[in-house]
């Protein structure tokens, strides 16, 4: 039995030593070692910044993923996978299983933001996605900067990462070491390079795990992985009630509202919530507009207002700068739905009012984009008094 023990032991010692004295000069951390057939890459895995993106690469690669599909069950995911678009000083991305970019592990997980992880210098490593929360088993590692798909903004602030016009990536690793190999891929010849296709396969052909150091000894890829799936679910869930919660709150408040609006001859209802001066703005004056638009139901969709945005904790301007009032013309020729240029016609500087706005004067039979169609709308807007006092 000790024999056995001891042998164990020097089997486990011989692969971390192995790992050591192959790469010694590395600092203790966790990195993945890429095999291709056009050389060897090294990069460092961010494990203690973004655990999840860094648990499902780790244990994709080492076979013991707990949400793969069973046919990748006990075996090393990457191996044998091609890099399926390589374009120059841009990226090389891989981890399609189809080779095509549409293939996966089976299974979505979320996304992963920090300020102090960009795609701002060459080797990032940072998983593919189909839009927001859709990550599985693809990564890319760029050949370039490529900040516009960074999650934050050059400023700092998160962008609007749902919005599906808004790429954001999950910046999970770092190039150490293959430098020339990466190069090397980003110059094969290529079949049609508009579409990053090479004339012959560049493949992963093995993707090992090294941990160096205590703490990276002890990341149980498999563990980690579900601890984070299972604690975002948590934190949506409560999301989802506190949006429940909201939506309650400004549906009561609206019928209320709506019991004590003024109808005019074309359907359109408005309350007056409150007063500003006496006077109102001249016919196609320039006027600047606060907004907040909700379904009937109480849920916001939109908003001008940064407050509004955060309460419910929604992004609806793809930049910080792009809140702040919506400037129109006070009057019929403003471009906005008929139901809301109508109710600003009704206001005064400094007013604020609820606008209950029937679906044919606002996006009507067809719908538009998130507002579905034949869909009542109600607006809290704000004419704003920016008039110089004297």
């Amino acid at each position: 039995m000790r024999k056995a023990l001891l042998f164990t032991f020097l089997i486990l010692f011989a692969l971390v030593s192995c790992s050591d004295e192959q790469y010694p000069d590395l600092d203790n951390g966790l990195y993945a070692e890429i095999k291709t057939n056009k050389g060897t890459m090294v990069v460092q895995l961010f494990y203690d910044q973004v655990p999840a993106a860094v648990a499902n690469f780790v244990s994709l690669a080492e076979g013991n993923n707990p949400l793969a599909d069973s046919i990748y069950k006990g075996k090393p995911y990457y191996d044998g996978i091609k890099f399926h678009r390589i374009i120059k000083d841009f990226m090389i991305q891989g981890g399609d299983p189809n080779g095509t970019g549409s293939g996966g592990p089976g299974y979505k997980f979320h996304d992963e933001f920090s300020p102090e992880l960009k795609h701002d210098t060459i080797g990032v490593l940072s998983m593919a996605n189909s839009g927001y929360g859709t990550n599985g088993s693809q990564f890319f590692i760029t050949d370039a900067p490529t900040p516009h798909l960074d999650g934050y903004d050059a400023e700092n602030n998160l962008k609007n990462c749902e919005n599906p016009q808004i790429g954001c990536h999950t910046v999970f690793g770092q190039l150490v070491l293959g430098f020339d190999v990466l190069k090397a891929i980003t110059e094969v010849e290529m079949k049609d390079a508009r579409r990053g296709k090479p004339m012959r396969p560049v493949t992963m052909e093995s993707v090992r795990i090294i941990r160096k150091g205590k703490d990276a000894r002890h990341f149980e890829a498999p563990e980690v992985f579900t601890e984070e799936i299972d604690k975002r679910a948590e934190e949506l869930a409560e999301a989802a009630r506190a949006k429940e919660q909201l939506k309650e709150e400004q549906r009561a408040l609206f019928e209320e509202q709506r019991q004590q609006a003024d109808t005019l001859e074309s359907g359109l209802a408005i309350f007056i919530s409150e007063k500003g001066s006496d006077e109102k703005p001249k016919r196609s004056q320039m006027v600047k507009v606060n907004y907040a638009g909700y379904f009937e139901d109480g849920e916001l969709f939109d908003s001008s207002m940064k407050a509004y945005a955060e309460k419910w904790d929604m992004q609806t301007r793809p930049k910080e700068e792009m809140y702040g009032p919506t400037e129109i013309p006070y009057g019929p020729e403003a471009q906005m739905i008929a139901g809301f240029k109508e109710g600003v016609q009704q206001l005064n500087y400094g007013d604020k009012a609820t606008l209950f706005i029937p679906y044919y004067l606002g996006y009507g039979e067809r719908g538009y984009r998130i507002i579905p169609p034949r869909t009542n709308l109600v607006f809290e807007i704000e004419l704003v008094d920016d008039r110089e006092t004297e």
